[in-house]
Parts: C-alpha cells; sequence; structure tokens
C-alpha cells in the first residue's frame, strides 16, 4: 500500500498547566509547575475521508533554550512560538502530501523562521514535533490501523534521504518492516539533584514514594538515571550517597545525565577518575551504560570525546537540535543519541536509521539510541512517546513525570477513568488519581498497539484552555 496523502485542515492548540509533587531539579533549573501543550489537527485524504488526531508535550523551561537571562515565562513563549509557526505553515500549504512530506517540506524554512525569531532549532523543532504527532494520529485513525502497522507498512511515507543525504540507498522500508516492538518496557527512574535519597522526607505527605530509598521499594526499579551538576566535589559525593542505597540491590544499571553541566573534556575526566578510584563507587561505575550530554551545547559538538567514550559510551540529547547533529556529534567520538518525541518522531526514525547503518558499514554495534524523558506526562504525551522507542527497539526509557507529578490529577475524572478503561495494563488508580503503573520495574504497553498514535482515549479537548498566544505570534 503506498503512503497515502492528505492536506491539512485545521489545527487548534491547548495548554493546560501542571503543578509537580516535588521539585525536580535538572540542569539549571529547579522545576516546580509548567504547562502541558496540546495539539489537535483535521486531516482530509484526496478521497473525502477525514480524520481527527492529537498529541500532548509538556513544555519544559531551560531545557531549550538554557539561557539564563530568559524567565521560565520567556521559555513558555518560546514553544508556544514554535507550535505557531508550524501551525502557520503546515495549514498554509493546500498540496496534499504524505504525513513523512507535510514535515519535510517545511523543515529548513521552518527552522529559517525559528531562527530569525530567536528560536535555536531544538526550540524550534518542538512545534513541527507536536503537529506530527497529531498528524500521525489522525492518519492512523482514518485508515483505522495502529502506529505500529502504520510505521511498519511505511504508511507515513518516511523517506529519510530527502533530508539526511548520507542515507541515500539505505532501505527504510525494509528496516522499518523488521521493526518489533514490545509489549513492555524498562522504567528507567530519573535521580534528580534535589531528590531526597532515603527514608521519608514527609514532604508531601500524599502517600507516594519520595525519596530513591522507597521509589525502589514501590516500583522495583533496576535501572536509572543519575544527575551530576558540574561541581566535581559535590556530584562525587552525592554519588556515593546514591550508590550506598543502590548497591542494596542484587543487580542493577545506570546511566548518568550531566544536563550540559560541564565545559570542557578535562573535568568530566576529572570526574571520572576520581568515580573510578572511589571504592564506594565500585558497583555504581560498573553498572553505568553510557554518559549523557556532559558538556554544554556550546562546546558539545566542537570538541572531540573519543578519549572518554573509549571508556564509556557518550551520547547527544540537547544539541540534537537539527537533523544534521548526529552526524557531527560521531565525527567527534559520540555514539549514540536520545529518542525524545518532543524532539521529533522522524527525527528518531532517521537517527535510528542512522545507528543501523553506520554499525552495518562498520560491522559493530558501536552506535545506538537512548529513550530520554522530558518529564512525559500520563495520557497522550507519555503513550505516544512509549510507542515510539518500544518500536524502535529500546528496552528501558527514562520515565519521571509520575514520580514528580501526581499522576493525571490535573484532567477531569471523566478524562482519566477514560484513559484507565482504555488502557489498564499502563494505568492504575491509587490514592485518588489515575497514574502509571510500574511493577518490577516495568510498564505494561501492549495496550499501545490500538487505532490511532498509541492511544485508544483522547483529552476532554472541551476542558482545555487555548493556548496562549499573546506573546507568541508568528510576526518578526
Amino acid at each position: 500500500m503506498t503512503a497515502p496523502v492528505f492536506r491539512i485542515a485545521e489545527v487548534h492548540c491547548y495548554e493546560r498547566p501542571m503543578r509537580l509533587r516535588m521539585p525536580f531539579r535538572f540542569g539549571v533549573v529547579t522545576l516546580t509547575e509548567a504547562p502541558q501543550a496540546f495539539v489537535r489537527v483535521r486531516i482530509v485524504l484526496d478521497d473525502g475521508r477525514e480524520a481527527w488526531g492529537g498529541g500532548a508535550e509538556l513544555m519544559v523551561p531551560k531545557w531549550f533554550d538554557k539561557n539564563l537571562e530568559l524567565s521560565n515565562e520567556d521559555n513558555f513563549d518560546q514553544l508556544r512560538r514554535a507550535i505557531a509557526l508550524a501551525s502557520e505553515a503546515y495549514l498554509g500549504d493546500k498540496r496534499a502530501r504524505t504525513a513523512f512530506g507535510h514535515f519535510a517540506e517545511h523543515y529548513q524554512s521552518l527552522l529559517n523562521a525559528g531562527a530569525e525569531r530567536g528560536l535555536n532549532p531544538l526550540a524550534l523543532s518542538f512545534g513541527p514535533a507536536q503537529l506530527d504527532k497529531a498528524v500521525v494520529d489522525a492518519l492512523c485513525r482514518v485508515l483505522g490501523i495502529s502506529f505500529y502497522d502504520a510505521a511498519k507498512k511505511n504508511l507515513l511515507g518516511i523517506a529519510p534521504a530527502v533530508l539526511a543525504k548520507e542515507l541515500n540507498g539505505f532501505d527504510m522500508d525494509a528496516f522499518l518492516a523488521g521493526l518489533a516492538p514490545a509489549a513492555r518496557i524498562a522504567a528507567r527512574h530519573t535521580v534528580g539533584l534535589v531528590d531526597v535519597l532515603s527514608g521519608h522526607p514527609h514532604n508531601v505527605n500524599d502517600g507516594l514514594p519520595e525519596s530513591l530509598e522507597e521509589v525502589v521499594a514501590a516500583y522495583g526499579h533496576a535501572w536509572f538515571k543519575l544527575k551530576v551538576g558540574g561541581k566535581i566535589d559535590e556530584d562525587l559525593a552525592r554519588l556515593v550517597e546514591i550508590a550506598a542505597v543502590l548497591d542494596r540491590l542484587p543487580r542493577y544499571r545506570t546511566t548518568l545525565d550531566g544536563n550540559e553541566q560541564y565545559d570542557n573534556l578535562d573535568a568530566l575526566t576529572d570526574l571520572w577518575n576520581r568515580m573510578r578510584a572511589e571504592r564506594k563507587l565500585t558497583r555504581l561505575v560498573e553498572s553505568i551504560a553510557f554518559i549523557e550530554q556532559p558538556i554544554n551545547r556550546k562546546y558539545a559538538l566542537a570538541r572531540d570525546v573519543s578519549a572518554l567514550t573509549r571508556i564509556k559510551p557518550v551520547i547527544i540529547d540537547e544539541s540534537d537540535g537539527a537533523l544534521t547533529s548526529f552526524p557531527t556529534a560521531r565525527a567527534l567520538g559520540y555514539a549514540g543519541v536520545s529518542s525524545k518525541a518532543c524532539k521529533g518522531l522522524y527525527k528518531s526514525f532517521i537517527n535510528r536509521a542512522r545507528c543501523r547503518a553506520w554499525n552495518d558499514a562498520e560491522k559493530s554495534q558501536r552506535y545506538f539510541m537512548s529513550g530520554e524523558d522530558l518529564t512525559t506526562q500520563a495520557g497522550l504525551c507519555v503513550q505516544q512517546d512509549l510507542a515510539l522507542v518500544s518500536l524502535l527497539g529500546l528496552e528501558h526509557v527514562e520515565r519521571n513525570g509520575h514520580h514528580y507529578v501526581n499522576g493525571m490529577a490535573g484532567a477531569s475524572e471523566r478524562e482519566q477513568d477514560a484513559f484507565l478503561h482504555a488502557h489498564p495494563d499502563l494505568y492504575e488508580r491509587s490514592h485518588g488519581v489515575v497514574r502509571l503503573q510500574i511493577r518490577d520495574g516495568y510498564l505494561a504497553i501492549g495496550s499501545l498497539n490500538t487505532t490511532g498514535f498509541a492511544s485508544a482515549a483522547h483529552p476532554a479537548w472541551e476542558t482545555l484552555a487555548p493556548m496562549k498566544m499573546n506573546k507568541a505570534d508568528t510576526s518578526r
């Protein structure tokens, strides 16, 4: 079956305020609240069939743009502006295209428009990423198929060489057909920089886990993501405290997230050498699978990291702003790149294809993709991200929204019940709210194999507020 072409007839943008149940410190920000963006799109096929689709993502400050001169509100407005620009571009194009065709047609012009309005490539990408998820959801619904089937049969029309010339000749159809999503995936728990590590601090007192020790007991995680803050002595001391908790487990694996807190490789190498020399960190050091974006993006793609990668693989995350970023990083010794739906699902597909092509060419398994989080919220947001990383073959993914936020507390009872009824393997109702259900460290995701983009339920659109576009218009 040929990938269908269609017009984008309507785009509606909404948001919902979200407050964390406990502060989440990563990099230069301690997050306590942020709006969640929702996008709803109507597509029309040439034969007159039409359908609505949706997507959602938290608008996290100080991740897309870490300029300290910008307030959190400024960051929110940047992401609203990115959505507004993408909406204008997609709606203004009256030509029928494939799902991927809509993305590819506007990719470069949106980057240019974003740059003219002060948006870096990572922030700008947030806009089309949301439109594309909603478009894919609508396409799957009009065809009556799942996201998995639509991708495996390439009904999205993904042609990577259009935007990634080095993949010219790569058999994308065969690659997609060979993908096999799993029925469950390991949840990698994030240990933030201000998280309490042991005991019960009584900071929230909502009956849910507050400390790392309680999280392990409640959810059974065996994978963890450990944040470091760029101050070697403090990072080393905190890692020792974390190891004191994790070493009680019979087995565990970790990843180390630098969140751009180091300006050079020398400082990071010093941390690593001191970690290896610390007897109390022996098991923790052995457990580390890779190091994530340790160097500030201003320097990350300007300096070679091969010396560190030979010890532990290093990946880019925040530096993955444009489709050219991963090849640039590869030339500097980086071995991997993150998948985040907030950066765009087509970027994930293209980068995953690159890993396959480069590994085949080198007859190795050097290049890989990781699954990382942007505090994805229960509902469309987390489900679409889970489906994407599972289809790409990832066996574990960072999940932290379930810990720092009180489940679906911000949604109506009707919306909560709809998602619980549609996906009883993924959710449970506890402490008065529908929330992710994690058992023995795993998320059951079999129900995501449903008509649409990984969701048999939608938000209660009428309860959402129109997106605040007062500072986010597309004028220069």
